[in-house]
């Protein structure tokens, strides 16, 4: 009873009870607004391209900037959250997310909104990274793979939940005038506005919860460590703090010499804590960065930064688009109700009416009319995120008896095959099922590839592989929404081929990868 307990040990002893199922509750805020940051501009195009004179390259950008704010500021997040601690992160990286959201819900012009779109994927890079590593600190081996896949579950929701929240607010004709004019609130920023809740209920939140204790313990904090594990113990088991099993802990820092002045001690201590920490922290990592560029793993690392980039070049881009393509489908057969048209309503020719009418709409025509969104827009939306929920218990079933590889390269060339397809799409309905396959399966194809690097690479790469990875990954999906509607002004063929010859690359990529991992690591 009396020796020193590890991590693992002294967090079992801790039970699983009313302080994990509070964490998990607080989970579901964050979720949302590390979704909602990313995704809320893709519906609020059709009814706002009048107000912000919105051209199609506007509209990428907006869907894009979002991921050039997270690229800038990953790096750094990463540096603080293991330098200063989790809650930090989450506490002001989600404070400063609400922020940014509601100014952007009270900007009167294009370029405010683009700054604070920047903004806020700057400030909440920092918790969507830290949020699965806060969690599982809470937790033993029992436990952690399930709270991981709850975490992931509820992404998935909070995916479902935003056309919902749309599909709510923005079918009102909400317009208001303050201030002489000088401040106009349309259904859109009502949208806006509403979606920075979960960011400020998350920051708020975490600001009552404790700092992980594992990290506590990574920085030499033991006894900070400890008490935080005697409260979750009192917490679940409804006991006195003073009967945790566990009295002391494995110490993970270094101590210092017991023959060393006392003054030197103090003077130690105090640069421990401070400068001296981030420096011997940053220097570590530079060493660590090393052997990713040797010969043995720089190939792989290589590939799967590719693939990476690739898999959200085109699997983000259809995501956020699919609003405005379903917009754009509704809207253009309401045209050819009203003008009494007769003849093929394929997907080109309903780009090529959404092209022109942005390209008027951005030469600032007064003829601009607020579109009336359909409900069946926001409803073909909720099947594509439902679809992937249910995709993603398909592939946990199947996982095991194929292996990562055969799923990544099945779902990514089936992704490929489908982007091109959309090209042949027909109706509103077989749009609907092609786009919903792709984002399903290119999804469940990025997911593979994480767990890909996880038996690929050795421990001490794994966190730091997995960060980069997803950086090409947010690179991607900011290109990707930048040459879509490029790709659109140039044809109905463009976006397409772009969509599904990515996909495809990267499934030709996984060829390369191993199917499990046959090197030996020191």
């Amino acid at each position: 009873m009396n020796d020193p307990k590890d991590f693992e040990a002294a967090i079992e002893a801790t039970g699983f009870g009313l302080f994990n199922l509070i964490l998990l509750l607080v989970a579901v805020p964050s979720c949302l607004a590390t979704v909602y940051e990313t995704s809320t501009m893709s519906y609020i195009f059709p009814i706002a391209e009048c107000d912000l004179k919105l051209d199609l390259l506007d509209k990428g950008i907006l869907n894009a900037i979002t991921y050039a704010g997270m690229i800038t500021s990953a790096i750094s997040w990463g540096f603080i959250a293991d330098t200063r601690g989790r809650k930090q992160v989450l506490v002001f990286g989600f404070l400063g997310d609400a922020i940014c959201v509601l100014g952007g819900a009270f900007s009167q012009n294009l370029v405010s909104l683009m700054i604070l779109k920047f903004l806020g994927g700057f400030w909440v890079c920092g918790p969507f990274a830290v949020l699965m590593s806060y969690m599982t600190e809470f937790h033993g081996t029992k436990y952690r793979a399930r709270v991981m896949m709850v975490i992931g579950m509820l992404f998935s929701i909070a995916t479902l939940l935003l056309p919902v929240l749309a599909w709510f607010i923005l079918g009102k004709s909400w317009d208001y005038s303050l201030f002489n004019g000088m401040l106009v609130i349309h259904s859109w920023k009502v949208f806006l506005a509403i979606c920075a809740l979960p960011s400020i209920t998350a920051g708020l939140t975490y600001i009552f919860l404790p700092e992980t204790p594992k990290f506590l313990m990574s920085q030499g904090r033991n006894e900070e460590a400890l008490e935080v594990l005697r409260m979750i113990y009192s917490i679940n088991y409804k006991k006195q703090k003073s009967t945790y099993p566990v009295s002391t802990l494995v110490e993970e820092v270094p101590q210092k010499n017991d023959n060393q002045d006392i003054s030197t001690i103090e003077k130690n201590q105090d640069n421990f804590n401070s400068s001296s920490l981030s420096f011997d922290v940053l220097r570590k990592g530079l060493i660590q960065l090393k052997p990713m560029f040797s010969k043995q793993y720089l190939g792989y690392s290589l590939i799967v930064y590719t693939m990476q980039f690739c898999i959200l070049l085109g699997l983000n881009t259809i995501r956020l688009w699919l609003p405005q393509l379903f917009t754009s489908i509704e809207e253009f057969k309401d045209f050819q109700l009203i003008q009494g048209l007769e003849g093929p309503s394929d997907l080109c020719a309903m780009i090529n009416y959404s092209v022109n009418k942005s390209a008027t709409i951005s030469t600032g025509s007064k003829d601009c009319e607020v579109v009336n969104i359909s409900d069946k827009t926001y409803v073909n939306t909720i099947i594509v995120g439902f679809s992937g929920l249910i995709g993603y218990f398909v592939a946990g079933g199947l996982i095991n008896a194929l292996g990562n590889k055969w799923i990544l390269i099945i779902t990514l060339t089936t992704s490929g095959i489908c982007g091109m397809s959309l090209y042949w799409a027909t109706s509103s309905l077989s749009t609907l099922i092609v786009s919903s396959l792709y984002v399903t399966v290119g999804s469940i194809g990025s997911t593979s590839l994480l767990g890909i690097i996880v038996n690929l690479f050795p421990t001490s790469l794994r966190t730091m592989l997995v960060s980069i990875t997803m950086m090409f990954g947010r690179l991607g999906a900011l290109i990707g929404n930048i040459l879509f509607p490029y790709c659109m002004s140039l044809g109905c063929l463009p976006p397409f081929l772009m969509v599904g010859t990515v996909m495809i690359i990267a499934a030709t990529l996984g060829c390369i990868l191993p199917a499990r991992n046959k090197m030996s690591f020191k």
